[in-house]
């Protein structure tokens, strides 16, 4: 489609999921900390059914998650409590997590609310125990600018990070319980984005002021992005779940493609004058002597339902997405009612069903030639539910592109989850006291210093160059940098990024448990390092020690490796040594062969002696050696 967005209308918004890093989870005084799952000292189970809002009526995305009835496994640990099992009711909101929420409100220009109060949102997918999330509105009216205007924020909140879910067994699924009640906001944007690559620049820049914070958690899961996409004539679409900033803009291309390909399939099917009817029509007999392995699986037991769409011929195989067509949203909805997948005489035959068996198939349902049939092969109930499902897909693409939720794809495409929530999913939430906000407390907030701000701040105070200035200031370690160049003002800050940065990121690949170095061995390293004691290549080293015997001083440390007491005499003897059984090298090479030979007294000596030390000592001893050749 074209890459001018103005012309079919687009409209996009954002929703911005983070984890935030408080020491304690929102609603209890449990760490914030994943655990391994094999570490699960506990298991228990759950059903969950809907609840009725305050009006009576119950969520429509909520009666689709009940159509299959399933049981929710928990893994608990010595680490969550009885809140997160839902036999407790919540304590009073974490102030910290208040205090960070109003913090981010303040950076995107929003108007706080005087009370905060806590609601429920029902769902019932089992990441919740309760069969709810909590969340309350901190914040509304908010702005930041872009290259392509202001992006309004219409709504900031907080709300309690949902279970994990490890593993999906069919009529069960497994969570665990870690990460439930982890706090996190949710960010909304106004429709106010105007393009793919806009969607990109405004959730780059979310993420910046978020990390500005140095509060948030890191690393995968800990954000995502929702995007909200419409075009003129098509509808709102929420697509879940989008883990890597990369895949925004081609989300956003590939779903308004989409709705545009649906718009183009709607004018056709009223062109062609299409129909859809309720009539389910048993087809098993006409597979009775089949030899397709997917039918004859499904016929223990089974049957074959199939419905007739009228002027459909052609479309349900037409292109969405990329490998995805109208079919496979047929196909989406059907997979609701736990069958595998349908069939439709767009891409029959195939799967081992033969020609023979599709004219009999379009014989027994009255199709003509502008007809397409769907089918599945299952057990009678889930067959009856998939087909009852097309029927709805179908009618929905002779009129309207469906308000939905969907799923991001690794690839950018998106499939089918549920219908949009609407309101009836939120209600008060009564174990909660609402949080008064006083001006006091928002007048007390200091606001970070926003990493593109730090950045050049960091190459004029430290004289960083721009790469490792840019590289601490997004780093969660950019604090405890600040406080080392606070403490040992005299060290040099490159040594202290790439060790931060660097090399305890090497070591902890290697195995080692980095957890043990504090910030007490890292100051007192880098003052000896400050003091010449310690050579940047025994920084590694002496880390590696600590991390395995943290009772160590830095000074027993040094002295176990034997680090800083070669003599120079020792030294000497050594650079000679070496000198004298590379006479040739040093002739071939002249002063070129100090680099390839201070590498060979590096390694005799491992991090014994400064680089600079040997550089110096190398230098003069083969200068005199060439001047005595001449």
């Amino acid at each position: 489609m074209s890459h001018d967005y103005r012309a079919p209308g687009l409209k996009s918004g954002l929703e911005i999921h983070q984890q935030l890093d408080t020491k304690e989870k929102l609603f209890c005084g449990c760490p914030t900390l994943l655990r391994d799952t094999k570490e699960s000292n506990f298991e228990f189970f759950r059903y969950l059914r809907p609840t009725q809002s305050e009006m009576g009526v119950v969520d429509k995305a909520a009666l689709e998650e009940m159509k299959l009835t399933k049981k929710f496994i928990y893994k608990a640990y010595d680490t969550t409590c009885l809140v997160e099992n839902d036999e407790e009711p919540p304590r009073e909101l974490n102030a910290d997590a208040v205090d960070l929420a109003l913090t981010i409100a303040l950076m995107l220009n929003m108007q706080i609310v005087d009370e905060l109060y806590t609601m429920r949102k029902i769902v019932i997918d089992g990441s919740n125990t309760s069969g709810f999330q909590r969340t309350g509105l901190v914040a509304t009216g908010g702005y930041i600018d872009t290259s392509a205007g202001r992006v309004g924020i219409d709504v900031l909140c907080l709300e309690e990070e949902a279970a994990q879910k490890v593993e999906d067994r069919g009529d069960s699924v497994l969570y665990s319980l870690d990460r439930l009640g982890i706090p996190l906001v949710e960010i909304g944007t106004a429709p106010d984005i105007v393009s793919p690559a806009h969607a990109k620049e405004v959730a780059e820049k979310l993420g910046m002021i978020l990390r500005s914070t140095g509060k948030v958690k890191r690393g995968l899961g800990t954000i995502r992005q929702d995007v909200n996409i419409s075009i003129a004539e098509g509808a709102r679409v929420e697509i879940k779940g989008v883990q890597e900033l990369d895949l925004i803009e081609t989300i956003v291309e590939r779903e308004a493609a989409r709705q545009v390909a649906l718009l183009e399939i709607k004018k056709e099917l009223n062109k062609r004058k299409a129909s859809v009817s309720d009539k389910i029509i048993d087809v098993t007999s006409v597979f009775a002597g089949t030899t397709s392995k997917v039918i004859l699986k499904a016929l223990k037991g089974g049957i074959v339902y199939a419905v007739n769409l009228p002027g459909f011929a052609g479309l349900a195989g037409r292109e969405l997405q990329p490998e995805r067509r109208l079919g496979t949203e047929f196909s989406d909805r059907a997979k609701k009612s736990g069958v595998g997948g349908i069939f439709h005489t767009d891409e029959l035959p195939n799967y081992g069903i033969t020609e023979e068996e599709v004219k009999a198939l379009r014989k027994a349902v009255g199709a003509q030639e502008n007809d397409c049939v769907v089918m599945v092969a299952d057990s009678k109930e889930k067959a009856k539910g998939a087909m009852e499902a097309v029927i709805i897909r179908a009618r929905e693409a002779l009129e309207i592109v469906p308000e939905e939720t969907r799923r991001a794809l690794p690839d950018g495409n998106s499939a089918y989850m549920r219908p949009l929530p609407g309101a009836a999913r939120m209600y008060p939430e009564t174990d909660v006291p609402p949080v008064e906000i006083t001006t006091d407390r928002i007048n007390s907030i200091i606001l970070p210093e926003l990493i593109l701000d730090r950045i050049p701040r960091y190459m004029k105070q430290f004289k960083l160059n721009e790469e490792l200035a840019g590289q601490i200031a997004r780093s969660g370690n950019f604090v405890l940098f600040e406080g080392i160049m606070h403490k040992v003002p005299d060290v040099n800050a490159n040594v202290v990024v790439r060790t931060l940065e660097t090399v305890l990121y090497e070591l902890e690949k290697e195995g080692v448990n980095v957890n043990n170095i504090k910030e007490a061995h890292l100051l007192s390293l880098f003052s000896l390092h400050a003091d010449g004691k310690i050579p940047n290549e025994a920084v590694s080293g002496v880390l590696k020690l600590i991390a395995g015997k943290p009772e160590l001083t830095l000074e027993k440390a040094i002295a176990t490796l034997g680090i800083g007491v070669v003599e120079s005499g020792e030294l000497e003897t050594a650079i000679d040594k070496i000198i004298g059984s590379r006479m040739d090298f040093i002739k071939d090479k002249g002063m070129n062969s100090v680099g390839p030979l201070m590498g060979i007294v590096m390694k005799e000596l491992r991090g014994k002696v400064s680089g600079q030390e040997i550089s110096r000592l190398l230098t003069e001893k083969i200068s005199k050696k060439l001047e005595t050749l001449k």
